[in-house]
C-alpha cells in the first residue's frame, strides 16, 4: 500500500495501490447535475483523474485551478478531480471559481472508487476523503502514470502527469 502523511502523520488508505501497465478500474461517481458517470464516458481519450481530499482546502483548490488551466492546452485528454465533497458543494466551488475545463465528480455515496484506486482514507481527521493522487489512464483504460502523493498537504508533480497525458 503507498506510504501516506497528513503534516508528517501516517494515514491509512483502503483499498488496492495501483500502479502503470494495470487496468482502470470501473467507477460510477456523481456530476453537479446529480447523475453518474463512468470511466467509458471518456473512452478514447487520455483521462487526467486528480484525487483530493476537498476542494474547499488550499492545496486542493490551487490543484483544481492548475488543471483547468492545462486542460484548455490538451488535446483529446480529459481532466477528472475526484473528491467526496457533496456534488452541489462542487457545482457552487467550480462556478465560483470558474473552472469549467476539468471534471469535479464526487465519490461521496459509497467510496467505492477510493477504494479501487487506493485512495479512500481510513480513520483519522480525514476518514472518508480520499488522499491526494494523480492517475493517467490512456484511451485504452490502462495506467500509464501514477503519483500517490507521499504528504497530502502538498502538490502532485504536474509535470510528470502533464508529460505521461501528452505521451
Amino acid at each position: 500500500m503507498a506510504s501516506v502523511t497528513l503534516k508528517g502523520n501516517p494515514v491509512n488508505l483502503a483499498g488496492t495501490e495501483l500502479k502503470p501497465g494495470d487496468k482502470a478500474p470501473d467507477f460510477t461517481l456523481q456530476n453537479d447535475g446529480l447523475e453518474d458517470v463512468n470511466l467509458a464516458a471518456s473512452s478514447g481519450k487520455t483521462r487526467i483523474i486528480a484525487t483530493v481530499p476537498s476542494l474547499d482546502t488550499p492545496v486542493c483548490h490551487e490543484e483544481t485551478k492548475r488543471f483547468n488551466d492545462e486542460a484548455a492546452k490538451l488535446d483529446n485528454v480529459d481532466v477528472i478531480v475526484v473528491s467526496t465533497d457533496l456534488p452541489f458543494g462542487q457545482k457552487r466551488w467550480c462556478g465560483a471559481e470558474g473552472v469549467d475545463k476539468v471534471s469535479c465528480l464526487s465519490d461521496h455515496r459509497t467510496a467505492k472508487f477510493g477504494e479501487a484506486y487506493g485512495v479512500l482514507i481510513s480513520g483519522g481527521p480525514l476518514d472518508r476523503c480520499l488522499a491526494r493522487a494523480i492517475f493517467v489512464v490512456g484511451p485504452d483504460d490502462t495506467i500509464k502514470h501514477v503519483e500517490y502523493v507521499s504528504e497530502i498537504a502538498e502538490h502532485p508533480n504536474y509535470d510528470d502527469a502533464l508529460s505521461a497525458a501528452a505521451s
